[in-house]
C-alpha cells in the first residue's frame, strides 16, 4: 500500500485512542451514549476495537477465499439491513458493553499494545491480500478492509465524541477521504443519484435523508 494510506491508517487509530482515553470518557462510562442501549465504555471499546481488528486480522494467514468487492460485503452484511432491535445489532451493542465492563484501565492498555504493534503489522501486509472476515465468513482485500475500519473509526469517534460533549476529531484527508468515497458510493447505491444531487445542491427537494446505512 502507498505510504499516504498506511499514515492514515496510523493517525486514524491514534486520534481513535486518544479520544477513548479521554477523562471524559472514563466518568461516563456506564451511561448510555449517543448509541442507543450501548454505554460510553461499550462504544469506547467497539471504537478502539477497530484497531484491535486491524491487528489480529492482518496478522492471520492470508485467506483461501476470493475476497469480494467493499459494495458487496455491505450489501451482504447483515447489520446493515436490520433494525437496532433485530438480532445483528444487539449483539454488537451487548457484546461491547460486554467488556466495558473490565473498566477504562484494561482499554487503555489494550490500545496501547495494539498501537505499538499496528506499524509493522501494515507494513507487511500487500494491498491485494485477501483478509478473511470471520463473523461474515467472506474475505475483503487488505485495502478495502482497511477501509471499513476507517470509516467505523471515523463514525463512532464522532458517536463518542457527542456522547461525552467534547469536540469531533479532525480527521485528515488521507482518511476522510476513503470514507467518503465509501458512504457516497453506499448512499448511491441505496437511493440513487437524483436524492444525492438534490441533498447537495437542491435541498428544497431534497429526500428525508440519503443516509448510507
Amino acid at each position: 500500500m502507498e505510504q499516504s494510506e498506511l499514515d492514515g491508517v496510523l493517525v486514524a487509530a491514534r486520534t481513535a485512542a486518544d479520544l477513548s482515553r479521554r477523562s471524559e470518557v472514563s466518568e461516563r462510562w456506564g451511561d448510555e451514549s449517543a448509541c442507543a442501549g450501548m454505554t460510553v465504555g461499550g462504544l469506547a471499546f467497539h471504537l478502539a476495537g477497530q484497531t484491535d481488528l486491524m491487528v489480529r486480522l492482518l496478522q492471520a494467514e492470508p485467506s483461501d477465499l476470493t475476497p469480494i468487492p467493499l459494495a458487496e460485503h455491505y450489501a451482504r452484511a447483515a447489520w446493515v439491513h436490520t433494525g437496532l432491535d433485530d438480532e445483528a445489532n444487539v449483539g454488537i451493542r451487548e457484546g461491547s458493553d460486554e467488556l466495558a465492563q473490565s473498566g477504562p484501565e484494561a482499554l487503555a492498555t489494550l490500545v496501547e499494545a495494539r498501537l505499538e504493534a499496528l506499524p509493522g503489522v501494515l507494513a507487511a501486509v500487500g494491498p491485494d491480500t485477501p483478509v478473511l472476515i470471520p463473523w461474515q465468513g467472506w474475505a475483503l482485500t487488505a485495502r478495502d478492509f482497511l477501509v471499513t475500519r476507517l470509516m467505523e473509526t471515523v463514525v463512532h469517534s464522532d458517536d463518542l465524541a457527542a456522547s461525552v460533549r467534547v469536540p469531533t476529531p479532525d480527521f485528515p484527508d488521507s482518511v476522510v477521504g476513503p470514507v467518503l468515497d465509501l458512504l457516497t458510493g453506499l448512499a448511491l447505491r441505496r437511493h440513487g443519484a437524483t436524492a444525492l444531487v438534490r441533498t447537495l445542491a437542491r435541498p428544497q427537494r431534497a429526500p428525508a435523508t440519503v443516509a448510507a446505512f
